[in-house]
């Protein structure tokens, strides 16, 4: 039978490596030798692997994932841990991940802690029963080395060995605190991220760094700490925006503006506004960070610090693949962010909270 005629024949049967074997005139372990990259393609004729990559791309042979598992003594695939699994910030940052792990084709595995504290301590090495080849730790601290590669992406984690993707917290503030300068606010209020939440402390520094730059002062009374990073369970963070804005207005405190930790810390505080029957930007502005989608959306839409989320997640599995390899890479990888201005921000007015 003419090559043309076996080729053709096979590609009405299922593509296997012994089809592709067979219809090559070739054994099962050279195909398999060549395709899988082992050493001992040296000592095949570049003829002969030209033969078989033309082949498995005219055929679009996929090699089965188990055999490929088996041969290669790997599982091709990482876990991810987050907080919540349907939360849009975490969401954008596994599609950042999962479009860079498609393309190196690898696995993943999605694992949420509910900000519970045992499961935080548990989940890795639950995870590692999956036979995973790496971590990557979004905004969840992690306590200890882990036997495998580890990355954290938005969480200033110290453990041994973890390679860290964040935003530029000092420029994200300066970007936030210019803007809001510029429009003649002086008396900001801010919102201070939970305690032990990774950004917290590195964003709440960069206010006070930046602000005194600026000539801002920075007031304690206008300065609310949103609970704890672990208490996210019981009570959201468009609440504790809610619930810190109500506090700042029922001080009678004189402020024009409020800077929020994130993006729903800020549609929680112009919700207190609104209530207290006050007007966003007219009589206080609102600035968050992150622009998550419902930003674009609400009303008013919402002036934030961009963090480029889905490149992010692409970072963060990248510098995972990268370990994985064997890669030297660097400890923490800095990602800049971007101003947004929409509706909420506005130029400051005279006027006083009663």
């Amino acid at each position: 039978m003419q090559s043309s005629e076996k080729l053709a024949k096979a590609s009405r049967e299922r593509i296997t490596l012994k089809v592709l074997a067979r219809h090559l005139g070739l054994s099962s372990t050279t195909v398999s030798v060549v395709l899988s990259g082992s050493p001992l393609a040296s000592t095949i004729a570049d003829s002969t692997k030209a033969r078989i990559w033309e082949a498995v791309e005219k055929f679009e042979y996929r090699p089965n994932l188990f055999a490929r598992y088996l041969q290669a003594k790997r599982t091709y695939s990482i876990a991810v841990l987050v907080p919540e699994i349907g939360d849009e910030f975490s969401s954008m940052l596994i599609s950042g991940i999962e479009s860079k792990l498609a393309k190196e084709n690898f696995n993943y595995l999605v694992e949420s802690h509910h900000f519970a504290p045992e499961q935080i301590e548990d989940s890795p090495e639950t995870l590692m029963d999956h036979q995973v080849e790496g971590m990557i730790f979004i905004n969840t601290p992690l306590r200890k080395r882990m036997p495998v590669p580890v990355v954290a992406i938005s969480d200033i984690t110290r453990a041994p060995g973890v390679r860290r993707i964040v935003i530029d917290n000092y420029e994200a503030v300066r970007l936030g605190l210019e803007h809001l300068k510029a429009l003649g606010h002086k008396k900001i209020a801010f919102f201070k991220g939970p305690e032990h939440n990774g950004d917290s402390e590195a964003r709440a520094a960069a206010v006070f760094s930046v602000a005194a730059e600026s000539g801002i002062e920075v007031q304690l009374q206008l300065t609310a700490t949103l609970g704890t990073y672990y208490s996210a369970k019981q009570i959201s963070m468009m609440q504790r925006g809610y619930d810190a804005a109500t506090a700042f207005i029922q001080r009678s405190t004189d402020f024009t503006a409020i800077m929020a930790f994130n993006d729903k810390s800020a549609v929680g505080a112009i919700r207190a506004i609104h209530d207290h029957g006050l007007r966003v930007p007219e009589d206080l502005s609102v600035i968050g960070m992150d622009d998550l989608p419902l930003a674009a959306f609400m009303s008013p839409r919402l002036s934030t610090i961009r963090q480029p989320l889905k490149a992010m997640g692409a970072a963060g599995a990248t510098t995972l693949l990268k370990l994985i390899q064997g890669h030297e890479v660097p400890e923490e990888t800095v990602i800049g962010p971007e101003l947004v201005i929409r509706e909420s921000t506005g130029p400051v007015r005279t006027r006083r909270i009663a």
